[in-house]
């Protein structure tokens, strides 16, 4: 058998997103780049981005003198302001079809006024950009989960009115992991709607003396850490037992959970006074990670066949964190891992995720 890729190459990943009036319309002006598909044995894939990001102007203005913070320090950060026309030609480079973007929490700490503000602006905002462009664009809701009640009413608006996806998270709020039976009203309507909730970690802040220093460790050890740590926690608090239809996606290929998973097969056993007798899991704690899906950002063919090989093919979607230049060439990714069968590549480029949002594949 054989596998072909073919799409239009190129820069693009220098551009910069801004807000300049005269500059987007000068950019409005040139010509789109050549969107070329991606085949494989002839079959042509629709290629989806279940991880990809952008933030909203006015969303972000509500915060007035903090705005700053929320554009972090790192290459690519101002481009998550989207200017449609430049996201377009950067994903025909990557040969992505299709991105569902989300906006990581910013608002977990604020007060119910300003964070209710924040996730409308947001959702009202991302809903528009996909209606404009819905081949190109589907996006996540965001939620106000430091008011659970809100967050419920949010992400069925999100769902029911706005035609967004589901929901992006953190990996915690404000301090509280998710398997608090406080968010259990917001698990439920999730389930309920059918709902994808995309986990994206925000570093893990009770580490960050000892992340200091060389290596951004906040974020290439806090990011996988504090996503390992959310899914342990909804593993064995029951939560996943709970709402078994939960349909959660963790960003980075699930952090440092797959790599190292049959250790939690082991723990109550070997150390039974350090688990809850109240708790009893209806199956074995890695068995429960082929009932989640992982993005395939791990970087090299060999963690992508140990990804697959642990959570199954199925469970596995393309992810990017676009416009955070971590993977540039995500198709390339994919095909350079010859473990895989074509069948499975066609699934991790949009399969699986046309499956899990409901969406038509071509």
């Amino acid at each position: 058998m054989t596998t072909r890729r073919t799409f239009m190459k190129g820069a693009a990943a220098g551009i910069a997103f801004c807000s300049c009036s005269l500059i987007d319309a000068a950019r409005a002006q040139q010509p789109a780049a050549t969107r070329l598909p991606v085949t494989v044995k002839g079959q042509r894939v629709k290629t989806v981005d279940l991880h990809a990001h952008c933030l909203i102007h006015d969303a972000v203005a509500l915060l007035g003198a903090d705005s700053r913070s929320v554009i972090s320090p790192v290459k690519g950060a101002e481009e998550q302001f989207i200017v449609v026309a430049d996201r377009l030609r950067q994903m025909d480079a990557m040969g992505i079809d299709m991105e569902i973007l989300s906006i990581n929490p910013f608002w977990y700490r604020k007060d119910r006024d300003l964070a209710a503000e924040i996730v409308r602006v947001q959702n009202e905002k991302l809903a528009e950009l996909c209606a404009a462009h819905p081949e190109r664009f589907g996006a996540y809701a965001s939620l106000a989960l430091q008011f659970p009640d809100l967050a419920v009413k949010q992400l069925e608006d999100g769902m029911k009115k706005y035609g967004l996806k589901g929901a992006a998270v953190g990996a915690s709020c404000a301090g509280d992991d998710f398997s608090d039976p406080k968010f259990h009203p917001v698990w439920a309507k999730a389930e309920e709607l059918g709902a994808v909730i995309f986990v994206h970690p925000q570093s893990t802040p009770e580490l960050a003396k000892r992340f200091k220093g060389n290596g951004w460790l906040a974020n290439t050890i806090g990011n996988p850490l504090d996503t390992t740590i959310c899914l342990q926690k909804l593993i064995f608090e029951g939560t996943l037992d709970k709402f078994p239809s939960l349909k959660i996606c963790a960003a980075h290929g699930g952090g440092y959970l797959p790599s190292y998973a049959p250790r939690s097969d082991h723990a109550c056993f070997v150390s039974p006074a350090n688990c809850n007798p109240d708790i009893a899991l209806k199956k074995k704690p890695t068995e429960y990670l082929n009932q989640l899906y992982f993005d395939a950002l791990v970087f090299t063919p060999e963690a992508l066949r140990h990804l697959v090989a642990q959570v199954g093919v199925s469970q596995v979607v393309l992810g990017t964190d676009h416009p955070i230049p971590w993977e540039q060439h995500p198709v390339d990714h994919i095909f350079a891992t010859d473990t895989l069968s074509d069948d499975e590549k066609i699934a991790i480029l949009g399969g699986n995720a046309a499956r899990l949002l409901g969406m038509k594949q071509i």
